[in-house]
């Protein structure tokens, strides 16, 4: 009976794990405090091979490939929208790095990110970003 019991528990546990987040809660409190102390406009810009493969600052593996971001202060984990203001569209990307150090630039976008709102070409476009879902953020991932 308590074998049971435990399995069912894991099975539940399991299975709210897997619920779908396609809309990403916004913790109001948190989310407002971040807008009022970040840099949320400015430009954007991209990295990628070069840094392929490496660690990032939060100690994951730099893909260029994945839907990632470098930001001077956001929290690792913070999932934010950039928005491209000359065009107006925007990815989803994961805060897992720090940069850009180059003044007005606010975010560096992975390859496939950058791609997603304009050509790799431009190098720079303007941008504003919207925190979408800081719940789970991180210090390190090591």
């Amino acid at each position: 009976m308590k074998f049971k019991l435990t399995v069912t528990t894991l099975l539940i546990a399991t299975l709210a794990g897997c619920s779908s987040t396609s809309n990403l809660p916004i913790d109001a409190s948190k989310t407002t405090q971040y807008s009022k102390s970040h840099a949320l406009v400015g430009q954007a810009s991209w990295y990628g091979k070069p840094f392929h493969g490496r660690l990032t600052a939060s100690g994951e593996k730099y893909n260029m490939r994945s839907y990632t971001a470098a930001h001077k202060t956001l929290p690792f984990g913070t999932i934010v929208r950039a928005t491209n203001t000359a065009n107006n569209k925007s990815v989803d990307v994961k805060i897992n790095d720090r940069g850009p150090f180059v003044k007005g630039r606010v975010i560096d976008l992975s390859q496939k990110s950058f791609q997603q709102i304009a050509s790799t070409n431009q190098g720079i476009v303007p941008i504003k970003i919207e925190i979408l879902d800081d719940s789970n953020t991180f210090r390190y991932k090591h």
